[in-house]
């Protein structure tokens, strides 16, 4: 989801830009991993604090009408009853990933599937280049930037910048199932640690720095389906799977160590170089503002991330939900739009107001103070 926001937001300001797919489908663990919930835009006290990109995804996500918006969120709902219901919806993540892809070619972005970026060739501390590998053997694509929105800071390992990498991930896989009348979900997981510190249950922790560590996680993952899938038919033998997971359900794996790491304790401080603001999707309450220097790349001049590989340390748990990574994509591909129109060296020398500006009129919600108008 962090990809596809950013290329949507570079391509409507005006910058040629292509998005880079290992898969044949866009939209991530959303998507093909079956994570349909897309979590709250508002805080859980009646305030909408993520508005742009991804309140547009959001609307996309139902527009089949598999559900629909809380009524009390829709055009002047009612305001007691957004401090019930936050603001959040289940999807069809096969509705999902078409409705994605034709927004991407109505934008006019480059998709590349089944396409694997491979390396990093630098200059001067910037990307000249990203290595890409295809059906077509390796080749090579310039470019002016790079966002980072693979989810596991892959462009950031190659350039070479500082990353934390965790091995706490646990067993996991949404799936769906017939049970002889209806389709249903089963949202299977192990129990994690949000703060990445322990393997909760005494379990085998999963990183995604080997292949061994990567395939069991999934082995195990549909293993546990197994089971699932043959207790239910025990007492309805008209049970069998639908849609299963097609790529490794991981919450967090590796992410850029910026300049500044997000943490909990960040709670309702504002940056001077704010760009974005959340909610707790855990809780209702908690704002966190986001500062364009978790997303920007520390020796890399022209890397900058998105999604669940940003700089974000205790705060993880939280950024790496849907809505945030819809809007720290937005902020990076603006960013990169500005970048290029201004013809700048550096995402750190970037004219902050003038990004936060166009964020605005993009309707992202930067400085809102939750409860004050």
């Amino acid at each position: 989801i962090a990809g596809v926001a950013a290329a949507i937001a570079a391509s409507r300001n005006n910058t040629t830009v292509c998005i880079v797919e290992k898969n044949c489908e866009p939209g991530g663990l959303a998507t093909l991993g079956n994570v349909n919930v897309y979590l709250p835009l508002c805080d859980g006290k009646g305030n909408k604090v993520i508005g742009g990109i991804a309140e547009q995804l959001l609307k996309l996500s139902v527009s089949d009408g598999y559900s629909n918006i809380p009524d009390c969120w829709k055009e002047n709902g009612n305001i007691d009853e957004r401090k019930k219901h936050r603001y959040l919806v289940e999807f069809n993540p096969s509705s999902f990933a078409l409705a994605i892809e034709q927004c991407l070619i109505n934008e006019g972005v480059k998709i590349m599937y089944n396409t694997r970026f491979c390396d990093v060739i630098k200059k001067n501390h910037s990307i000249t280049h990203i290595i890409i590998e295809s059906k077509q053997g390796r080749n090579v694509i310039e470019c002016k930037t790079i966002i980072d929105a693979s989810g596991d800071a892959d462009v950031c390992k190659a350039a070479e910048e500082n990353i934390v990498s965790v091995k706490t991930n646990v067993p996991c896989g949404w799936f769906f199932y017939f049970d002889g009348k209806k389709i249903r979900k089963s949202q299977f997981s192990c129990r994690y640690d949000p703060y990445n510190n322990t393997v909760v249950d005494r379990g085998k922790g999963f990183s995604v720095e080997t292949i061994e560590d990567i395939t069991e996680q999934i082995i195990v993952s549909r293993n546990h389906i197994r089971k699932i899938i043959e207790q239910l038919k025990k007492t309805n033998p008209s049970v069998y799977p639908v849609s299963i997971p097609v790529i490794p359900a991981f919450r967090m794996t590796r992410r850029l160590k910026g300049k500044i790491e997000l943490e909990e304790a960040h709670q309702g401080i504002m940056f001077d170089d704010s760009v974005g603001m959340t909610g707790d999707w855990r809780k209702p309450g908690p704002v966190y503002y986001i500062p364009f220097s978790c997303l920007i790349a520390v020796k890399t001049k022209n890397l900058i991330t998105a999604g669940r590989c940003i700089s974000s340390n205790t705060a993880w748990d939280i950024t790496r939900a849907i809505p945030v990574c819809a809007l720290t994509g937005e902020i990076a591909g603006t960013a990169s739009a500005l970048f290029c129109k201004e013809k700048a060296k550096n995402f750190s020398s970037l004219d902050i107001k003038k990004l936060q500006n166009l964020l605005k009129k993009q309707s992202v919600i930067i400085d809102k103070i939750p409860g004050k108008t």
